[in-house]
């Protein structure tokens, strides 16, 4: 897959993009250079702003984006190429949670990973005792 970064596009229209190919991953955009601690929500632009209001770095170009790169790697790529701080998600179930503690497993490990936690609890499980399964009751 092939992100295009210009500052016509939208925050929206590249997440879209790229959860067209990963989909139980996402990519938020922060205000502030990316930390290995993970960014505060309050640095999250609204998606429907243009890239080029959300980077001082306006090169125009593509990232090739494959299943095998990693997180980390698609992350320092649009930092240094593009000026764009930003932060893959996970599915986790209801939940989005940050990558950073296996921002070295690669985008299909990560995505797998979502899928699996995201699906596995809608398997019906008949013991009313185990608490993990509290939400699941009829």
């Amino acid at each position: 897959m092939e992100l295009q970064i210009n500052d016509k596009i939208t925050i929206k229209e590249l997440q879209q993009q790229f959860s067209a190919v990963f989909p139980y991953l996402k990519l938020e955009f922060f205000d502030i250079p990316p930390t290995f601690n993970g960014l505060p929500k309050s640095h999250m632009y609204a998606n429907h702003k243009t890239l080029g209001s959300c980077r001082k770095k306006h090169n125009v170009g593509a990232i090739e984006i494959a299943p095998g790169m990693a997180v980390q790697k698609l992350e320092e790529t649009l930092w240094n190429e593009f000026g764009l701080s930003t932060e893959v998600f996970r599915k986790s179930g209801n939940l989005w949670i940050e990558t950073t503690l296996s921002d070295s497993w690669t985008l299909k490990r990560q995505n797998d990973e979502g899928r699996t936690f995201s699906t596995s609890r809608n398997v019906k499980n008949d013991d009313p005792d185990d608490p993990l399964d509290r939400d699941l009751w009829q």
